[in-house]
């Protein structure tokens, strides 16, 4: 046994199998029995353990090799390697140690040693070894082996600090002259134990404290630290007896000596730290030290004791950033001190002197406040004198306006006005319900401050902590709502001030959350907010947040700091008898916590503000400020403003602040803003988003059952399941985590919220009312004019949603078309504009005339995306029609201006400017498939309006549309041009429906220039006419049956036009089908009384019509020869007015034709082809023409010799160089065409019309030689003797006719030509070589060779 004690003793490594267990035993309560038995043991083996350490002079026994401490050693709670000690070596302590290790107690002790079991005094003697062991090594200066020691002690005080105690006072007693670091290092390990103990003995407490209270004043080299070590020691014996070492404190304070450093220490971290009280003692502590302080009142009138204090006040801290527990204490004890003063004028001094000191560091600021705020706990008159006056001083004026610091002795000022805002905000605290009538002077001089002092960080922290004080304060007062504080308005503006100056690039303190806190809380005070101003407050807070950049770009930019406050937040929260403490007042905050806890803020101040004004049109004034938010470019602004947005709606669901009955103003826009933003690529904003949207849903359905608190809403039974996708929500933006998962999420609607987005917004819709769809459609077309793809596609899909569900109930459709149009230019995403297009169809189901009207309104000119909506308005067959239908109505709506009929009214500019919209219109629509068949069907309405719309616009003298850059009024008093819109849309029309043979007659007659005046108008709409009669037009009997109520239109244009194409048609077989005989005498009769002298003529004409008489037939026919007779009169306007005569007389027989006189009429007009005076040629083609139309029906073999014969002289004419010949030349060619019934006449139409050059000329020969091969030799003789003509343009144009021959028939015409005629043919192509056109050139280049070629060649 002795061997054993004397190892363990002497510290080898062979350990007590109970060692190891020995933080895991339960805390044993040891009595002095046990206490003595560990005596008894310990003093059997000193002379033991003197033998083994008599070797080493300094008492130290080294354990063996074999003994090991484990490298790896867990940090320990007060690493004493770390601790700001003077490290000396080790020698130095070595040598105040004890040549033995004594475990003997006194003899009074070992008189109590009672027999103990075996077992139990082996484990305790072994234990007192090993503790005294280590309070012995402590001494080393190994950092790893003084952590391991320390952590071993600390296990062993868990589990027996009775003994751990006694052997550390034991060691203390023992060894009274160790060095000062080992002292220190025991005072350390004295403190943890204590800590760890349950309860301590009052012998214990007695004797430690007189340990810690003998060295708390003591000066070593170690300076401070080792005083406040022997200081904590004191403060340990506090958790279990506190107030035997207050009433120490107390009387040790009260001794009229200025206390030792060491006592204010105690004090300080008694008053600031909780942990050291049990519940409730805390406050009896403050009780106590507010005695003190009236007994301390004295204390004041003494000079060196008011001098130290002051001393100890101003005495710099050893860093800036924290305040030692004494002098945190010492502010407050001399506020309690002031406090407890009756003297005023002592206070006044009192306070002025302690701000007459420096003001250059936060800490000193903060502690002058405090000082301060609790002297004005009963002096606040007097206080708020004193600042007022100091705030006068010259030096702080200086500092006011910011003069330049010349030495460090100014610096002490610098901030003298962040210590007054301090000060003002601590006296509110203090002053608790005596501080509202003080309020608003309180505000005015911190708005003072604010304004005029130096702008910095240190002002706008001591500012905002200041304010949070003074609202703090406010708040807790149950009368603050019966004030009204006129100083609120100017307090937030200095507010909004201060967060518009805040760096939009980072994030590095709270200043931004305080603010918003603030905010908050002011808003809840009288007077309320007026819009303007709340309205500021939110778009300044809402830019400042939301504003920000991504968390990661935050981070990016605080770490290009020079000295980085790494996402810092001060924490500036000031309670009563606040100390410093240990750590920075500066606490890293990462930036993702700091975002969220603003966020949280912003947040709270939209809840804040609903709660104030629960109404419908508050939470409509609260989200149109998101709104802007929500439309942004930027994925994380999106997703922080709808995560506001959707919190604000569930804040609402969970909590009925809103009055059900009440309706929701524009909830529709909010409905659509986050069904937008539920397609949004950003997966956190479409979670938002759609719970959001499930949040307003149960809003809708408590406003449905009107008052009910909680509703259960089911999710709807037809609707399957169609989430997104299974994808975990992560975000793009600010959400560094996945948020919870929809299944786990508390969603009050859980039902709805498992659909798809698409499914969710329709389930919505279906509780919202018309005014609401209206709003939500409204935001749906604002959606398409935005720039991100997505949004585009998500309001494009919601607008046809909507529309496709609610169309029919819909309203305003007018204004939705219109703004529809105004997007569409805009919209760059080809499926939104399909689905935008699509919604404008299912639309003209049920608002056809609303989006008629509307779309004329910004129809001129029709640009393409007008274009488009007419085509998607008549997308669908029945409303193609209708549309049409539509149009044609407002073409009537012919308003004429005033003075152009006798008394009329000045018309609206609308009716008639839509009239000439509808005009265009009809003319574009005409080539949309869209509404081919509509076109097709409407054509004799088509034909009559177009018509009547020409005449209307030549009254009007007006153009038909505007020019690009001119507006509609403009354009309406300009020049007519020359081609009116509505010839334009006639030539369409007939073009567009298969009608090209009418449009061919007037087209090669050029008789479209005769609708641009009004003298010429019937002649042409007289040829029209004719035009359909001659080709046999399908649309006669459908024109017809609209013809006789044109007749009684109140309109004379309509009756004019009525009555012009009637007398056409009488030469029409298929009138009498619709309109007999009688029926058309009548109606041309009663046409004779018609008010329009034009109307009567007209009708008086119609009325001697062959068809009424059919007698005149064989005296037109008797006629004839006397007139083919007067073609060689001598004067050219007899020989013209003859031949129009003829052309006439055909005409009019109509079907009762001279056909046994034709052959004659055909070879006097042929004989005038080639007449040296331009007038007759013209009218004799134009004689031969119309014989040749009226001949069609007919065949005559003679007249179709003739018409192979003129084919060579038409075609060589088409070149004349009168153009009035060309023009007949053209018509009379077609028409012998069609009498020969060539194929592809539309093609010879398209050539003869519009076609020029060689290439128009070759196809022209190719069809004359491909249709009249028998008649080749006449066509080549008619080119030959056409060489000799002295016009030069049928020369060209016949040698040209022959070089085509030529080349393709060479060897025909080599038979059919002599010498003569080649000589001719080499001098005709040698000529042309020269001529100005270079295709012509070329051409007879190249003959010219093929001739010299075929010439050579052998007979």
């Amino acid at each position: 046994m002795r061997t054993e004690l004397e190892a363990g003793a002497c510290g080898f490594s062979k350990p007590h199998p109970n060692m190891d267990r020995q933080h895991s035993e339960k805390p044993h309560s040891h009595t002095t029995a046990d206490r003595t038995s560990s005596t008894m043991s310990q003093n059997s083996r000193s002379s033991q353990c003197q033998t083994r350490t008599c070797g080493n002079p300094e008492g130290d026994a080294r354990c063996p090799a074999s003994h090991r401490f484990s490298s790896h050693v867990s940090r320990s709670t007060k690493d004493l390697s770390c601790m700001k000690v003077p490290q000396d070596p080790a020698h130095r302590d070595r040598q105040a140690h004890p040549t033995t290790i004594l475990l003997c107690k006194s003899h009074s002790s070992q008189a109590a040693l009672v027999p103990k079991e075996h077992k139990m005094f082996m484990e305790e003697a072994y234990n007192a070894a090993i503790c005294f062991k280590m309070l012995r090594d402590l001494n080393s200066s190994d950092p790893l082996h003084l952590k391991y020691i320390i952590k071993k002690i600390k296990n062993m005080a868990y589990g027996t600090p009775n003994l751990v105690l006694e052997t550390i006072h034991d060691y203390f007693v023992d060894n009274p002259k160790i060095s000062s670091r080992h002292r220190f290092r025991l005072f350390h390990v004295l403190e943890a134990v204590i800590e760890a103990s349950d309860s301590l003995e009052e012998a214990w407490e007695k004797s430690f404290m007189q340990l810690a209270l003998e060295n708390m004043t003591k000066s070593t080299e170690l300076e401070e630290a080792y005083q406040d070590a022997a200081s904590n020691v004191l403060l340990a014996i506090c958790r279990h007896s506190w107030r035997v070492v207050a009433q120490h404190l107390e009387t040790e304070v009260l001794t009229g000596v200025f206390p030792h450093r060491s006592l204010l220490y105690v004090m300080g971290i008694l008053t600031s730290n909780e942990a050291v009280f049990n519940r409730g003692e805390k406050a009896c502590w403050e009780e106590q030290l507010a005695q003190m302080a009236v007994k301390s009142v004295q204390f004041l009138n003494t000079d060196v004791w008011s001098k130290e204090l002051l001393l100890a006040l101003t005495k710099p801290d050893r860093t800036h950033q924290e305040q030692p527990p004494e002098k945190a204490f010492l502010f407050i004890y001399y506020g309690l001190i002031l406090q407890a003063e009756d003297n005023s004028t002592t206070v006044r001094t009192h306070v002025r002197t302690l701000l007459d000191t420096s003001h250059q560091w936060p800490k000193q600021r903060e502690g002058i406040a405090l000082t301060i705020g609790l002297a004005a706990v009963r002096h606040l008159d007097h206080v708020w004198a004193v600042l007022e006056q100091f705030g006068r001083s010259t030096p702080v004026k200086w500092s006011l306006h910011s003069f330049c610091l010349k030495n460090s002795e100014d610096l002490q000022w610098k901030w003298a006005s962040s210590t007054i805002l301090l000060a003002y905000g601590q006296m509110a605290v203090r002053a608790k319900a005596h501080i509202l009538p003080w309020v608003d002077n309180i505000l005015s001089r911190m708005v003072f401050y604010f304004h005029y002092s130096s702008w910095d960080e240190t002002l706008k922290q001591s500012f905002l902590t200041a304010v949070l004080m003074l609202v703090g304060a406010i708040s807790r007062n149950e009368g603050a709502h019966s004030y009204e504080f006129s100083q609120i308005s100017e307090l937030l503006e200095c507010l909004m001030v201060l967060m518009e100056k805040e760096p939009r690039d980072t994030l590095c303190t709270s200043t931004r959350q305080q603010t918003i806190h603030i905010v908050s809380s002011l808003c809840k005070l009288r007077p309320p907010l007026d819009l303007e101003r709340k309205s500021r407050i939110l778009s300044v807070c809402l830019h400042s947040v939301l504003a920000l950049p991504l968390l990661d770009v935050l981070e990016k930019h605080t770490c290009l700091f020079l000295e980085p406050p790494n996402i810092q937040v001060r924490s500036w929260r000031m309670v009563p008898f606040t100390g410093a403490q240990r750590l920075p007042d500066l606490l890293r905050i990462p930036a993702q916590t700091l975002y969220n806890k603003t966020s949280e803020a912003l947040d709270q101040m939209l809840q804040s503000f609903i709660m104030q004004n629960p109404t419908a049109d508050e939470l409509h004034f609260l989200l149109s400020h998101l709104y802007l938010w929500l439309k942004s470019e930027k994925a994380h602004e999106r997703q922080r403003a709808v995560h506001s947005c959707m919190a604000l709606l569930r804040f609402l669901s969970h909590n009925p602040y809103l009055d059900p009955k009440e309706d929701f103003r524009r909830i529709g826009q909010l409905v659509g803003m986050l069904g937008i933003l539920c397609q949004d690529p950003d997966r956190a904003t479409q979670h938002s988003s759609l719970e959001g949207v499930g949040h307003l849903y149960q809003l809708l359905i408590r406003r449905r059952v009107r008052g009910t608190p909680k509703v259960e809403v089911q999710a709807p039974e037809q609707l399957v399941q169609a989430s997104v996708d299974g994808a975990p929500v992560w975000s793009s933006g600010d959400q560094k985590t996945a948020p919870t998962t929809p299944q786990k999420m508390a969603f009050p609607k859980d039902g709805i919220l498992q659909l798809g987005s698409s499914q969710v917004i329709k389930e919505v819709m279906k509780h919202l009312t018309t005014v609401e769809l209206n709003d939500l459609i409204w935001t749906a077309i604002d959606g398409l004019g935005s720039t991100s793809p997505f949004r585009v596609q998500a309001a494009a899909d919601m607008l046809l949603t909507t529309i496709k569900e609610h169309g029919a109930s819909l309203e305003t459709v007018a204004k939705l078309g219109r703004a529809i149009h105004l997007q569409l230019c805009s919209v760059r995403v080809p499926q939104a504009k399909e689905n935008a297009l699509h919604a404008i169809t299912l639309l003209a189901r049920n608002h056809t005339p609303e989006l008629v009207a509307t779309f004329l309104d910004f129809s001129i000119p029709l640009d393409s995306h007008a274009f488009r909506l007419w085509r998607a308005l008549g997308a669908e067959q029945p409303v193609s029609r209708l549309v049409l239908a539509m149009l044609l109505a407002w073409l009537q709506e012919r308003p004429l201006p005033a003075g152009t009929r006798d008394g009329s009214p000045q018309p609206k500019d609308k009716p008639r400017l839509r009239s000439l919209a509808a005009m265009n219109t009809l003319r574009e629509l005409q080539f949309a498939r869209e509404f081919k068949k509509a076109v097709q069907e409407a054509y004799p309405e088509l034909l009559l309006a177009l018509l009547t719309q020409m005449h209307y616009i030549l009254e009007l003298n007006l153009p038909d549309e505007p020019q690009p850059g001119q507006k509609a009024p403009e354009a309406a008093t300009s020049s007519p041009q020359r081609c009116s819109t509505s010839l334009e849309a006639l030539k369409s029309l007939l073009s567009t429906t298969g009608h090209w043979q009418d449009f061919a007659h007037l087209e090669l007659q050029g008789a479209w220039k005769l609708f641009t005046t009004i003298h010429t108008y019937p002649q042409g709409v007289g040829l029209l006419a004719r035009a359909m009669v001659q080709n046999h037009c399908k649309q006669i009997k459908a024109v017809t049956s609209l013809l006789l109520p044109s007749l009684q239109s109140k309109e004379e244009r309509e009756r004019k036009a009525a009555i012009l194409i009637l007398t056409e048609f009488l030469y029409s077989p298929a009138l009498l089908e619709v309109l007999p005989r009688q029926a058309a005498l009548t109606a041309l009769a009663r046409s004779l009384r018609d008010p329009s002298p034009e109307v009567r003529v007209l009708s008086l004409q119609g009325l001697g019509n062959i068809l009424f008489h059919p007698e005149k037939g064989s005296l037109l026919r008797g006629q004839l020869p006397p007139f083919l007779d007067g073609f060689f009169h001598n004067s050219e306007q007899v020989v013209v007015q003859v031949m129009g005569t003829v052309s006439d007389v055909l005409h009019r027989l109509g079907a009762h034709s001279a056909a046994a006189q034709s052959l004659r009429v055909a070879i006097n007009a042929r004989s005038f082809f080639d007449d040296e005076r331009d007038r007759i040629r013209a009218a004799a083609m134009a004689l031969f023409g119309d014989l040749v139309a009226a001949m069609v029906d007919r065949e005559l073999r003679g007249l179709r010799t003739q018409v192979h014969q003129s084919m060579v002289p038409l075609l060589l004419h088409l070149k004349d160089c009168c153009p009035a010949v060309v023009t007949q030349a053209k018509f009379a060619l077609y028409r012998c065409a069609v009498l020969l019934r060539w194929p592809l006449r539309h093609t010879l139409f398209c050539t003869l019309a519009w076609e020029r050059g060689l290439s128009a000329r070759h196809f022209l020969w190719t069809c004359l030689m491909t249709h009249s091969q028998e008649e080749f030799g006449i066509h080549l003789a008619q080119a030959l003797s056409s060489l000799h003509s002295r016009h030069h343009h049928v020369k060209t144009w016949a040698a040209l006719f022959i070089g085509y021959t030529i080349c393709y028939h060479p060897q025909a015409v080599s038979q059919m030509v002599n010498s003569v005629d080649t000589n001719l043919l080499f001098s005709t192509f040698e000529d042309l070589t020269k001529d100005p056109e270079p295709g012509i050139r070329e051409f007879a280049s190249r003959q010219f060779s093929f001739l010299q070629k075929v010439a050579a060649r052998p007979q």
